[in-house]
């Protein structure tokens, strides 16, 4: 890249001392019904005193969960993404409130954005996917600290998000990046040899690349560790997940690509780690928990306190690290090249991706094909190249394309996409 990356996560702006509280920290959450919402809310209704949810955004999936959430919080506003459930989620939340006033209703594809630019301290943005994007924009140009589990939306969105974004304005969620970000804590910048990303392996662990080809979805779903989405799940199981990571500590810390490695943990204790010049390692451990990572998202510059059990350190403890097999997970070096590429690679990398887990999930595409697919939609895109004025409509058609052509490759195109293939053919 060409670029400069910007250190936007940066653990050194910590205060000496917490300013004085005003009351509960006033917080939206985006993707309130999902794995990192729900977590989300059990950190916030554990610790009253520290925060309040002002706004709650779902895709719509479960309109009871997120009534109820509404209701219990006590919120303003609750948003859907969905235009057309709007009625039913009036009703969802008449049925809990009764004769009180409703909280105010956004629906529609801008809803989450729209929330996000509320008056509020923080926003975590807990969306899966891109669409994650314009609701990170939103919640920066408002001047919220950006508690970011969305990974997709910094990725994508690239100098978007930093052209934005102010040093120590985004505190990452993800459990590696919260990782380095603490152990960071242990040096200046100029001391940092290597960022090291621990991954857990996934599923098919030790498996070679033969033995992948009749992988099922019900197999790839059935993660050993974290219990996630199936989107996150199938990406952890391809190791998609890792490479996007890799892209996001690249974008976070500003080290080069070059010095950022993974290695294989099966046991998801120590989260990451940080090599400092002088052969100094750092790692910070924790059980498989995200609500602590979740916490201190929320929390920084303070910690939560009882956000998760600890480690019982009575217990014996054996803990293993191995080196990537790239010959049977090629994701993490493709997510090299797409990242060094820069520009509007990583979009067209990530949306494919979506779309080729769509289809191996409806049997369409063999676990395999996912990041093969990938690689061949990448490789044949022209993309914007990094260090040009990358704009938002860049991004998107960036992204329409990969989804288009990725269906076209899998298999999945609609009628409409097949009959324009073959005029074009």
């Amino acid at each position: 890249m060409t670029e400069s990356p910007v250190c936007l996560a940066d653990p050194h702006l910590r205060p000496s001392a917490a300013p004085p509280p005003d009351g509960p920290r006033e917080v939206v959450i985006l993707g309130s019904t999902g794995s990192i919402g729900t977590q989300a809310v059990d950190v916030v209704t554990r610790h009253p005193d520290r925060f309040r949810v002002t706004g709650l955004s779902a895709a719509g999936g479960r309109l009871s969960l997120l009534a109820e959430q509404a209701h219990r919080l006590r919120v303003r506003t609750v948003a859907v993404a969905r235009a057309d459930l709007a009625g039913a989620l009036r009703e969802a939340l008449r049925a809990l409130y009764g004769a009180e006033p409703l909280p105010e209703i956004l629906a529609g594809p801008d809803a989450a954005g729209e929330l996000a630019a509320r008056p509020c301290h923080t926003v975590l943005n807990g969306i899966t996917g891109s669409i994650g994007l314009a609701p990170t924009l939103a919640a920066l140009e408002a001047g919220h600290v950006l508690a970011l589990a969305n990974k997709e939306s910094l990725i994508v969105g690239g100098p978007l998000v930093t052209a934005l974004a102010k040093p120590g304005q985004i505190v990452p969620v993800d459990s590696e990046h919260s990782a380095l970000f603490q152990a960071l804590l242990g040096g200046t910048r100029g001391e940092v040899d290597k960022l090291v990303v621990t991954a857990s392996g996934g599923p098919f662990r030790g498996r070679g690349r033969a033995e992948l080809a009749a992988v099922t979805p019900a197999e790839a779903l059935a993660h050993p560790t974290w219990a996630m989405g199936p989107v996150i799940t199938v990406n952890s199981a391809t190791l998609v997940n890792k490479g996007l990571e890799v892209i996001e500590a690249h974008l976070l810390y500003g080290i080069p690509f070059d010095r950022i490695e993974v290695v294989v943990h099966p046991q998801s204790y120590v989260h990451s780690m940080v090599q400092f010049t002088d052969g100094s390692t750092l790692a910070q451990a924790g059980p498989p928990d995200m609500r602590l990572p979740i916490a201190l998202g929320l929390g920084w510059p303070d910690r939560v306190p009882g956000s998760a059990p600890p480690v019982d350190w009575t217990r014996a403890h054996t803990w293993e690290f191995f080196p990537l097999d790239t010959d049977a997970f090629p994701s993490v070096p493709l997510a090299r090249h797409v990242g060094s590429l820069g520009g509007t690679a990583p979009a067209v990398f990530n949306a494919a991706n979506e779309e080729c887990v769509d289809a191996f999930l409806a049997g369409l595409l063999p676990f395999t094909g996912i990041v093969d697919t990938v690689a061949a939609v990448v490789e044949e895109r022209d993309t914007v190249p990094s260090g040009t004025s990358l704009t938002l409509p860049d991004v998107l058609e960036a992204e329409t394309w990969a989804r288009r052509r990725a269906r076209e490759l899998t298999g999945t195109a609609t009628g409409a996409e097949q009959e324009k293939q073959e005029k074009t053919a």
